[in-house]
């Protein structure tokens, strides 16, 4: 693992494209084999989109830490991911106290995942294009 940086802006395109490929590994893991592993899991639907949302704050955590894209999108990535475990954990505490009533709050849930995972795709398509026109500037050697 490199050194932090604050952001991709400031980067060289081999650390972009880099950081890019890197993120793009991480996506296709996260897509290919934690998801199905979580969903496998013989736990219920809040407790797995519960573990899902947490190890999404985790890895925005991580994202923001070595710089994998632009700060603001991986903050606002991060504040969505958050909020959505903390309704998680909210709809969790419900459920023990024996309300199971307010499926709103999984559903809101999920769909900040969502909408999570929209911007960390956003995020990854503004680092290649951010390659692209730096490889298409850089003079020719």
């Amino acid at each position: 693992m490199s050194e932090p940086r604050d952001s991709a802006e400031p980067a060289t395109p081999a650390q972009l494209r880099q950081s890019a490929l890197d993120l793009l590994a991480m996506f296709v893991v996260l897509a290919l084999l934690v998801v199905p592993v979580i969903r496998a899991l013989p736990l219920g639907p809040t407790t797995r989109t519960g573990i899902l949302a947490w190890l999404l704050v985790a890895l925005s955590l991580y994202w923001l830490y070595a710089g994998y894209g632009y700060r603001p999108l991986l903050l606002l990535q991060l504040a969505v991911f958050s909020v959505a475990a903390s309704l998680l954990v909210t709809k969790a505490g419900l459920v023990i106290l024996g309300s199971h009533r307010l499926s709103i709050l999984r559903r809101s849930a999920k769909a900040l995942i969502l909408a999570g995972a929209a911007l960390g795709i956003l995020n990854l398509g503004l680092m290649l294009v951010a390659v692209v026109r730096r490889a298409r500037s850089a003079p020719d050697s």
